[in-house]
């Protein structure tokens, strides 16, 4: 029986307290439209102390075995041939975990666990990151300047974003149908010459996407605690933005099974799509519902998409 600890909702979005595989669970078959998420980080970092929180995996392999559950339900409650995107990064290693220093094939092995569950691999886009910041913040030794000269076989590049997408097989009953009617990321970086839907199809085509802003994301210190959290990396919401432009549309049901303070279903509910969530994390869960509450309203008083 899934072990719901709360529940809020309304006519338009729902979110569950609870464990994303029990709840998942209980959606029906084939009623999904779309689905968009950040898996945990394997055991990258800790958001709780509960031992149902797939980053307190000890092994990698425990990680991959737990979350083999997930894919499959997901793909049972999607409906035939629409998409589910993931974001993640591939992951650094360190000596103290790893016996070495050097980079993990993070992405590879959530495609590779995707397509062995049924899901056709359907399109990914690398998202780039400025790569001085990552060195202030995490003072890895390859980024770091010194290092190039010291030994700069020690040296490497920044580690991007990925979006990878994927699709169940089966004839979509209900096409994604449409031109792109506004641009949503770095607006210095378009521009419009008069036939919109094609001048934001060159953008958001391109394999990277070189502008999105990364700061764009929704506001997260109401959602962390002293106790149990390490680290909190809310998804860009020009990412989830365009995720769903391209793959979804009005009406439809999205869903994210790690919500975290509920930004998949804050930009959901401005595009007017519905919205379920799941968040085991209670303070994480407790800003998900006020978040949603607040992208109703905005989207009642007539805010634009791509235009906060």
């Amino acid at each position: 029986m899934a072990k719901v600890i709360k529940q809020d909702f309304t006519d338009n979005w729902t979110m569950y307290n609870g464990d994303c595989i029990e709840v998942t669970k209980g959606i029906p078959d084939e009623s999904i439209g779309y689905t968009i998420f950040s898996p945990p980080f394997a055991s990258l970092y800790t958001y709780s102390n509960s031992e149902r929180d797939m980053g307190n995996c000890v092994t990698d392999d425990e990680f991959y075995t737990h979350f083999k559950f997930l894919i499959a339900d997901m793909f049972r409650i999607t409906k035939p041939g629409r998409c589910l995107s993931f974001h993640c990064m591939n992951l650094p290693t360190s000596l103290q975990h790893s016996g070495y220093i050097g980079i993990k094939d993070f992405r590879g092995e959530l495609i590779r666990l995707f397509i062995a569950a049924g899901w056709i691999h359907h399109s990914e886009v690398c998202i780039w990151k400025n790569p001085v910041t990552a060195m202030q913040r995490t003072k890895s030794l390859g980024l770091l300047h010194k290092q190039l000269v010291k030994d700069s076989c020690k040296s490497r590049q920044g580690i991007p974003d990925y979006l990878v997408t994927m699709r169940k097989p089966g004839e979509n009953p209900d096409p994604v149908q449409g031109e792109l009617d506004h641009f949503c990321g770095d607006k210095s970086t378009f521009k419009n010459h008069g036939r919109l839907s094609i001048d934001v199809w060159q953008l958001y085509a391109s394999p990277v996407w070189m502008d999105i802003n990364q700061s764009n994301t929704l506001q997260k210190a109401s959602a962390r605690e002293n106790e149990d959290e390490r680290h909190i990396c809310p998804l860009q919401l020009d990412v989830i933005h365009r995720g769903l432009q391209l793959w979804s549309k009005e009406n439809d049901i999205v869903f994210s099974p790690f919500a975290g303070i509920g930004s998949e279903g804050y930009e959901s509910l401005l595009l007017h799509r519905k919205f379920i969530g799941i968040e085991l994390k209670r303070s994480y869960y407790d800003q998900a519902v006020k978040n949603l509450a607040m992208a109703e309203t905005k989207r009642d008083e007539g805010v634009l998409p791509g235009m906060e």
